[in-house]
């Protein structure tokens, strides 16, 4: 029962953690996709070129996003019709720094931090989406975006923001969101943060360390910092916590599962390793003046409740958005279960018949376009393989099968 209980303790803190991220995330995204007109994204991240991968990039460096809370606002893109490549640099840059990360970097960690952060950002942002380009050029991403358009003539452009970020979006990536969010408080339980003092003296071993750690789990580019500051100061190289403060922000598990499930495998991939090797190869570079970066920092910087640890207190702010969060997650993917058993309903008050004759997909649009022109018919799928007519609505057998044979077909009767 004892580990029963911290486990909810730690799920809910991390919730709390990363629930304003989240909200603003998603807010982001509705805004994006109702407000700002599609010929922005035509004109400058539409086209697979390095210019959009940068401009991308660029857009993404000052937002307060975190790995969690970017998912939404890139997939946001993605369905915009976004070049592959401009929405990798946006995903890759943007948790890494913020304008409110830089501001605490350089009170925390001094002036050499502040400035490798963004610069990170922006590298390993733009390399990725330029990867993404070369690798993924013939590929289409994976479209699951299941939302419909809203005309912001008819509709209230506040309730459209509000509907599409915080229902049809949490539909779509909630599921693989909470999941990611359960693997996530496990690691972050049995995974204590003592463990990466134990390679003070590899710093090559401490970037490896740290890294299959921090990705999988959560913690936001402010929140990291206090970490990385301590960790400096208990023995880490500096090199080592700079991988802590892009590697642990820009991506976590969660990230990781609803990116493969909204995007596709081999984007993945490329996001993933993109992080991985471009924290390493800047941590060398931090390491080759290691004096430089730890002179500037104080000597009483200590790890606070940024962190996700069940004795902080968490505000009421923080408290206040999981709660809200919590119960939009619910709304969402409980209509979704209503709508998927609706479905299911559906299909098994359906009629199926068999249909012989069709061959090709002109056949198949030929069958079910016949018997659309049927009145009362909700919808009609043909099936070239199976010979098959799945048909939903109140029209007779016999008006099915005279509209069939009159497309030139042969209608052999239910299944």
């Amino acid at each position: 029962m004892e580990n029963v209980s911290r486990f909810f303790m730690e799920f809910w803190m991390m919730i709390c953690a990363m629930a304003p991220y989240l909200l603003l995330g998603f807010l982001i995204a509705g805004v994006l996709h109702v407000l700002v007109p599609k010929e922005f994204y035509r004109k400058y991240l539409t086209k697979n070129n390095s210019k959009s991968v940068f401009y991308a990039a660029l857009l993404g460096i000052p937002l307060p996003l975190c790995s969690c809370g970017v998912i939404p606002t890139a997939i946001g893109l993605k369905n915009e019709k976004v070049s592959k490549g401009a929405v990798a640099s946006f995903l890759i840059a943007t948790p890494q720094t913020g304008i409110d990360s830089i501001l605490a970097t350089f009170s925390l960690m001094g002036l050499g931090f502040a400035i490798v952060r963004p610069v990170a950002a922006l590298v390993t942002g733009v390399c990725g989406g330029l990867l993404v380009n070369r690798i993924l050029r013939n590929e289409r991403m994976e479209d699951n975006n299941t939302t419909c358009e809203i005309d912001s003539k008819k509709v209230n452009p506040i309730y459209a923001i509000l509907r599409y970020a915080f229902f049809e979006m949490l539909q779509n990536i909630g599921g693989r969101l909470l999941i990611g969010l359960v693997l996530a408080t496990l690691i972050s339980i049995f995974i204590p943060d003592e463990f990466f003092l134990e390679f003070a003296n590899y710093p090559l071993l401490q970037m490896l360390i740290i890294l299959i750690i921090a990705i999988p789990m959560y913690v936001c580019s402010t929140g990291s910092i206090p970490i990385a500051a301590s960790l400096i100061l208990k023995g880490l190289s500096p090199g080592a916590a700079l991988v802590m403060l892009m590697a642990g922000p820009a991506v976590n598990l969660a990230s990781i599962l609803v990116v493969k499930k909204s995007i596709g495998k081999k984007f993945t991939l490329i996001y993933v390793l993109t992080i991985v090797i471009g924290s390493i190869l800047f941590g060398f570079l931090v390491n080759l003046f290691p004096d430089s970066f730890v002179a500037q920092m104080p000597q009483n910087a200590t790890v606070d409740c940024c962190s996700v640890n069940t004795t902080h207190q968490v505000s009421w702010f923080k408290t206040t958005c999981a709660i809200i969060f919590s119960l939009l997650l619910i709304n969402a993917l409980v209509m979704k279960l209503f709508d998927r058993l609706r479905k299911k309903e559906k299909l098994a008050s359906e009629n199926m018949y068999k249909v012989e004759g069709m061959t090709c997909s002109h056949c198949k649009m030929a069958v079910e376009k016949a018997v659309m022109s049927l009145k009362n018919i909700d919808y009609a799928e043909a099936d070239v393989n199976q010979k098959t007519l799945r048909v939903k609505g109140s029209a007779t057998e016999k008006d099915i099968a005279k509209a069939v044979e009159n497309a030139g077909f042969v209608f052999k009767g239910e299944v």
